[in-house]
């Protein structure tokens, strides 16, 4: 075997295994939709049914117009793009100042608290559900959306440190000092200089928080109380009954669920894109 086809199969492998990786990530999300648009015989058949024959929406147009415990899944939909967005745009705003301060500044346990910060990470969230619920109740923001949005910043805000320090950390430190001989001020050399160079580090962090937040149950299921108040993970186990499930209903508004996160991940991937050019530019 020459070396040619040696690397001509080697090549064959790899995009072998990469499809095969695709297409396991990709077939949940496929049967999903497709459960969402397949009649109730369809559903509950063991024969293997890839396709719906034929399409129903039965099951989307329940949703749309039942809604959920009697609210409107559009409601649910909107409680979860509030805490979601909120979560990030705070999150962002808070981790890249500190990020900023840990690689660009020497002081005292700055090492213990870059540990502290992967300790945190390593704790389970439900380990933390005790403790943060007294704290939301004392603070009077107890079903309230806004102690939602403070818990799913303080849960994403460590990783999204760690991460953004990376960045910070490889910006050379000479353009700063370059543009202060220049004449600009620390808050124009952050904006003008820095921001531009870790803005692909903050889009990966907030599409990290955006994600988190956007699928979590717990804390949304312990600190609100209101029904109206629910977001889409916990609006979710009402189509869960004591001797049924409506794996129609489910499918289909899970379909539903993921059509925000496609969209923030297209529009910040544009940003992505963009943040790369304009640092490798002002580099």
């Amino acid at each position: 075997m020459t070396p040619l086809t040696r690397r001509r199969l080697g090549r064959a492998a790899l995009n072998a295994a990469g499809v095969a990786v695709f297409l396991f990530a990709v077939f949940p999300v496929y049967w999903m939709v497709a459960t969402a648009f397949k009649p109730n015989d369809q559903i509950f058949t063991t024969s293997f049914i890839p396709f719906p024959r034929p399409p129903s929406l039965d099951h989307v147009e329940r949703v749309f117009t039942r809604g959920v415990a009697g609210h409107s899944i559009w409601q649910y939909l909107l409680n979860s793009t509030l805490v979601a967005l909120s979560a990030v745009v705070l999150g962002a705003v808070f981790a890249l100042l500190a990020a900023t301060a840990v690689a660009r500044f020497r002081f005292r346990f700055r090492t213990s608290f870059l540990i502290l910060l992967l300790i945190v990470q390593m704790v389970p969230a439900e380990a933390l559900l005790i403790p943060l619920f007294t704290m939301v109740k004392r603070l009077g923001l107890y079903d309230q959306l806004l102690g939602l949005i403070v818990i799913n910043v303080g849960l994403t805000l460590p990783f999204s440190v760690w991460m953004l320090r990376t960045f910070v950390a490889a910006v050379p430190k000479e353009l700063e000092e370059a543009a202060w001989i220049d004449g600009a001020g620390r808050f124009t050399t952050f904006w003008r200089v820095l921001f531009p160079l870790v803005a692909p580090g903050l889009v990966a962090t907030s599409i990290f928080a955006f994600i988190t937040t956007w699928n979590e149950f717990v804390y949304a299921l312990t600190l609100i109380g209101d029904q109206g108040k629910y977001t889409m993970p916990v609006a979710l186990q009402f189509f869960v009954g004591q001797r049924s499930t409506d794996w129609g209903g489910i499918m289909a508004a899970s379909t539903l669920m993921t059509v925000p996160v496609l969209v923030f991940f297209l529009l910040v991937q544009r940003r992505m894109v963009s943040g790369l050019v304009a640092g490798a530019v002002k580099g």
